[in-house]
Formats: C-alpha cells, sequence, structure tokens
C-alpha cells in the first residue's frame, strides 16, 4: 500500500467517529458531512506539502473536526440565522428492528431529538466540550486548546453543560420495548379518541415541540392536557403512522396518502411519555429514507 493509499485507509477508518461527533455537533447530517470533508481536504493538502509531521492523526483529525464544527456553530449564533421556534436536526431514522451500520455509527449511542434542543441552548463551547468528553471520552488536554481554555475550566465547561443536560430530563427510560409500549399506548389512545387514556400516558409536564421548516411557525406547547389535545391529530384517520427508531428511540412516521409527512421522536421516562418531538419541515422529510418502515 503506497504513502497516499495509507493515508485515506487511515481517514476512512476515523470518518464514522469524525462523522459522529460533527452530528453532535451541528444537528445536520448535510453539514456534518461536510465538515468532515473539510477535514480530509486539510489532510490532503498538508501530506501534500510536507506541512507539518502528523504523529496521532486521530487526535488530529479530531481537532480539525472539533475546530471546523465549533467555528459553525458560532457563525450560525453570529448570523443571528432565522429558525423555527422549535428548530430540530436531521432525524435518523430506522426500522424498529433493524439499524443501518452507517446510522448506527452516526449516533455513537442513543441522541434523541429532545437531546439536540438542549444542545442547541448551550454555548458553543460547553457544547463541544460536553460532546467530545462526555460521549466520545476524549481528554480535557486535548480539547482545552480547540477551545481556548486551561483543562481545569475545559472540565468546568463540560460539567456545566452536564448539569443543563441532567436538568432537562432529555435522557429516555432504558430499554427500546417499554419505550413502544408506552408510544404505541399514546397513538392507541388517540386512535380511539379516548382524552383520559391519552392523558394518562403522557407526564403532566410534557413538552410538544414542531418544526414545521423556515418561513413557517414552529410552536410548542406544555402540559398533559394541551398536548393531549394537539397530539390527538397526529393518530387521525387519514393518517397512517409506522413504527420507526428515531434516533435511537422509539418513534414514528406519519403517512398521509402514501407520503411522509412527519416524524416523530418520544422521550419516554418513568414510564410516561415526556417530550414529544415532531420535524414536519416537507423538504427535511422528504429525504430520508422510510422504504423500510414495515406498513
Amino acid at each position: 500500500m503506497t504513502a497516499p493509499e495509507s493515508l485515506t485507509a487511515r481517514f476512512e477508518a476515523t470518518r464514522p467517529q469524525l462523522s459522529a461527533i460533527a452530528y453532535r455537533m451541528l444537528g445536520s447530517i448535510d453539514d456534518a458531512q461536510d465538515a468532515v470533508q473539510e477535514a480530509w481536504l486539510r489532510l490532503s493538502r498538508s501530506a501534500a506539502t510536507g506541512a507539518e509531521h502528523i504523529d496521532n492523526l486521530d487526535a488530529w483529525l479530531t481537532t480539525v473536526v472539533s475546530r471546523i464544527c465549533l467555528n459553525e456553530v458560532r457563525d450560525r449564533r453570529g448570523r443571528g440565522r432565522e429558525e423555527p421556534v422549535a428548530h430540530l436536526p436531521d432525524p435518523i431514522v430506522d426500522a424498529p428492528d433493524e439499524s443501518d451500520p452507517e446510522h448506527a455509527a452516526m449516533l455513537a449511542d442513543a441522541v434523541g431529538l429532545a437531546l439536540f434542543v438542549v444542545l442547541d441552548t448551550l454555548p458553543p463551547a460547553e457544547r463541544l466540550a460536553f460532546v467530545l468528553h462526555d460521549v466520545f471520552a476524549v481528554p480535557f488536554d486535548q480539547i482545552a486548546p480547540i477551545v481556548e481554555r486551561t483543562p481545569e475550566a475545559t472540565r468546568k465547561l463540560a460539567s456545566r453543560a452536564r448539569r443543563r443536560i441532567e436538568r432537562a430530563g432529555s435522557t429516555p427510560d432504558a430499554g427500546i420495548a417499554a419505550q413502544r409500549e408506552v408510544v404505541d399506548a399514546f397513538f392507541a389512545a388517540g386512535r380511539s379518541g379516548d382524552m383520559d387514556r391519552l392523558v394518562a400516558v403522557l407526564d403532566p409536564d410534557v413538552v410538544l415541540r414542531g418544526d414545521f421548516g423556515p418561513g413557517t411557525p414552529g410552536f410548542r406547547a406544555g402540559g398533559a392536557q394541551s398536548v393531549a389535545e394537539l397530539a390527538r391529530g397526529y393518530a387521525g384517520p387519514d393518517r397512517e403512522v409506522r413504527a420507526a427508531m428515531v434516533n435511537g428511540a422509539a418513534g414514528a412516521v406519519v403517512f398521509v396518502a402514501g407520503r411522509a409527512t412527519a416524524v416523530m421522536g418520544f422521550v419516554v421516562r418513568d414510564g410516561r411519555i415526556a417530550a414529544i418531538d415532531v420535524l414536519a419541515d416537507p423538504a427535511r422529510v422528504a429525504r430520508i429514507d422510510v422504504g423500510r418502515l414495515a406498513r
């Protein structure tokens, strides 16, 4: 194997983790792929010019992708990018009984849509410190130069982020089967029109967020009674609900006249639904491969 071929092979071996880091930071599959591609271009240029000797390629690539993502997140905030009231990430959708290997690598572990909502509220440096350390076990002394802090200050960034995420309660119950039972009960109650059953399956402080895409107001509703009134429409007779895995948790895709119109992610906590995130942006939903979802 020649030197360029060896470098390509080593980069490809690192690509899954780089993609997972970028997805966690950016919430966009396309943007994550762009960040990883930019890292490859920088690596290629460096190798071609002999500008620097890279002792630890994995660490070098992680640093490059992290800086690209950090700059992108900062630029988004600096531009004041207009987004819906509830901006949701690109969902990763799989059939309930199977997982695409590429999707599994992108997720790294279960990272529900609700967690992204919390991550989007964090300052960029906090988000990066949390993602790199808590998810990918990158040591603080490697993260510190990226966020331009000391290792101890970087540790505090990750700790603050961790506390915010824990307070938000965006982590679901363990066990997909138990999650699925609650989600199925939610749709069954909606189809029957039984408001009491629908409210009973919801946490009293449940939150429903909807993202309809640019130019269309999103919404956020809270409380079991209010959410039950809104959510009942997703189980209407004109809608077909197909079970799915959405970002590693029990979810669903809603079809109307055979066309996918919404992706729904759920946070099931203590046996009740604590959060529902609905992506109904037609352009983004249309890009999702839903062909493997059973009817």
